[in-house]
């Protein structure tokens, strides 16, 4: 008789985080979910990804890392994120470059971003990419029409305005919500639309 395969302690997300503007969306996820202490991050930075988060917010690997419960190299192709059978809750690349995206489209898996990303979409667990491109071509909308079709979420960080934010910090925390929203990620960064109140125009 099989045993069953044990599940971990913790939740599980990967959090990815690549080679386009928008790093301070990967860093606010891993800070959510390392506030909440019963979700475990698995933190795995491209090159660029590092380049871009020192570039916005003077953040080095070091300091990236230490907002994760576990860091993984990008050319590690033997981690356990590159295996189907490590259960996790799903991934979420934070920001995606247009570079990644295709990779993930043709299935690549040319690195431990795309690997992974791979892995969640052929155990049909949730894949959510924040792509951070404008204005886009016509290889860029392929794309997304791929990793969609295979189940994957495009989620284009767009400020919300509805939201009634009135920082930069607050439309970064709603999209952050949003996305955590998609894991069922408990949270209290968002303001719900609960419709319109007051006279009407």
């Amino acid at each position: 008789m099989t045993e069953p395969t044990p599940q971990p302690k913790k939740r599980r997300l990967i959090v990815a985080m690549t080679g386009a503007s928008g790093s301070i969306y990967g860093i606010r996820i891993l800070e959510r979910l390392k506030a909440l202490g019963d979700w475990e991050s698995h933190l795995v930075v491209s090159e660029a990804g590092v380049l871009n988060a020192w570039q916005e917010y003077g953040m080095d690997r070091k300091a990236l890392h230490q907002l994760a419960d576990v860091t993984h190299n990008v050319r590690d192709i033997g981690a356990t994120i590159a295996s189907g059978s490590f259960i996790t809750a799903g991934m979420v690349v934070a920001p995606c470059s247009m570079k990644t995206l295709g990779g993930v489209a043709h299935a690549l898996s040319d690195n431990l971003i795309t690997r992974a990303a791979d892995v969640i979409l052929k155990e049909r667990r949730r894949l959510v990419l924040l792509t951070r491109e404008a204005p886009l071509n016509l290889a860029h909308i392929r794309n997304m029409e791929s990793v969609t079709l295979m189940g994957g979420i495009i989620f284009p960080p767009v400020p919300a305005f509805y939201s009634g934010g009135k920082t930069i910090d607050d439309l970064v925390n709603h999209t952050v919500g949003r996305v955590l929203d998609l894991f069922d990620v408990p949270h209290e960064t968002i303001k719900r639309w609960e419709g319109i109140t007051g006279p009407t125009p």
